[in-house]
């Protein structure tokens, strides 16, 4: 039996917890995917067969998915196995690896780091967290991945002068300021870079994620309305483009120290 638990579908990307409880034994030939993909394992073992190549797959490898490849999955033990997926749109793969729309189709190595990363991002997304952050994640998870291949691919269209990397960094800002509830993909439309890099160098500009600076710009828009007297914070919290009312105070006590309450006792 195969199952997938989505903890995150958000800006092109998705995120699923894969559950494979099939016993030892030789899978069907010719299974398809329809989407592009990268798949890590957590646990368990199983061989994927492609284009006549067998490989084994475990905890220290992922591999990738292209749509319409046919593909046989045999398990040679009966415990299973358990994968993290990223399911990513063409586009979205073709900004990440250079241009191109089809995804290696060898195993990938996933040192620690990178396999620590994946778990902690399936834990994030079924713990609730902000979207716009796990899709940041997930993004620099994928290109971390993809670098094991060929570093120079994922490197490919990124700012080559300090000057422009500082010139996009700026623009992020400058975006986020008038509407903060752009997502990564669409800022990165508009500057003319892919979410990738945009990510990386507003990081190395700035010292904070993409995603980080937007939920700070949404926690100053909600300071200025509790010095008006809001008196609602589970409106605001929508107004200013937050997931819900504990979302906003988390938020914005981790920004002050002070929770929405206090601040309007405090301001108004």
């Amino acid at each position: 039996m195969l199952s997938a638990d989505t903890v995150l579908s958000s800006d092109g990307l998705e995120v699923a917890d894969i559950s494979c409880r099939y016993r030892a034994g030789r899978g069907q030939p010719g299974e398809q995917t329809g989407r592009h993909a990268i798949v890590f394992v957590r646990r368990g073992c199983f061989v994927r067969s492609l284009d006549g190549v067998d490989a084994v797959l475990d905890p220290t490898l992922a591999y990738c998915l292209n749509p319409g490849q046919e593909q046989r999955y045999d398990h040679p033990h009966d415990q299973g196995d358990d994968c993290t997926a990223v399911f990513l749109e063409p586009g979205l793969v073709a900004s990440l690896w250079g241009g191109e729309s089809e995804l290696p189709s060898g195993p990938l190595p996933t040192p620690p780091d990178v396999d620590l990363e994946h778990r902690l991002l399936l834990r994030s997304g079924r713990a609730g967290a902000d979207p716009d952050e796990l899709v940041e994640r997930a993004i620099e998870l994928t290109a971390r991945a993809l670098e094991q291949v060929d570093w120079r691919r994922v490197e490919a269209g990124r700012p080559a002068t300090l000057r422009a990397r500082r010139a996009l960094a700026d623009g992020v800002r400058e975006a986020l300021a008038e509407d903060p509830n752009r997502s990564l993909s669409d800022l990165a439309r508009e500057l003319w870079v892919s979410p990738h890099h945009l990510s990386r160098v507003f990081r190395a500009a700035t010292g904070e994620t993409v995603s980080r600076h937007r939920m700070r710009i949404r926690a100053r828009n909600a300071l200025e309305r509790l010095a008006g007297g809001e008196p609602s914070l589970a409106r605001l919290a929508t107004d200013v483009g937050f997931v819900d009312q504990s979302h906003l105070c988390r938020v914005v006590r981790r920004e002050t120290g002070h929770t929405p309450s206090a601040l309007r006792r405090l301001l108004a």
